[in-house]
């Protein structure tokens, strides 16, 4: 199964200064490999107009739902997540992570996830600003992402 993420409303090129944060220039996103900071897959730059990426996954039934694996899932099953992470680049191309964005496939509507197992194709939409302006964080869930077959 492909799951295709469109993300909108990017943040910008840079990330301000905060209580206990630096503040980031020259700011990216980018899909983080499971079990390497490094492995990032389809870096767009934070004042993109849109970011788009597509992971090969395999879905397996369970008794408690569909499960997802792939080399971009994350987590534990009943607990699987895709990490979007944020990070500056420097002048040698070296990205410096520091924030998150947890997609939670937990929560996928079960008949999503089953009418997008049998088409083989899941589509996450989500905008990746947050209230305040800055780069979108932590988990995720309806309603600041929509999951269609």
């Amino acid at each position: 199964m492909q799951l295709v993420i469109e993300a909108t409303d990017l943040p910008g090129s840079s990330c301000p200064p905060g209580a206990n944060f630096p503040g980031y220039d020259n700011i990216h996103v980018a899909v983080q490999r499971r079990g390497a900071h490094a492995g990032l897959l389809g870096l767009h730059p934070g004042d993109a107009t849109t970011a788009r990426w597509v992971l090969d996954c395999t879905a397996t039934p369970t008794p408690t739902g569909l499960d997802i694996t792939g080399p971009y899932v994350q987590g534990r099953p009943g607990a699987r997540f895709v990490y979007l992470s944020w990070g500056a680049v420097d002048a040698d191309g070296g990205f410096d992570m520091f924030r998150r964005a947890k997609l939670m496939w937990d929560a996928v509507d079960p008949a999503t996830a089953e009418a997008a197992s049998a088409a083989g194709r899941i589509t996450a939409r989500l905008g990746l600003t947050d209230a305040r302006g800055n780069p979108l964080c932590a988990a995720v869930r309806p309603p600041s992402i929509e999951w269609s077959a």
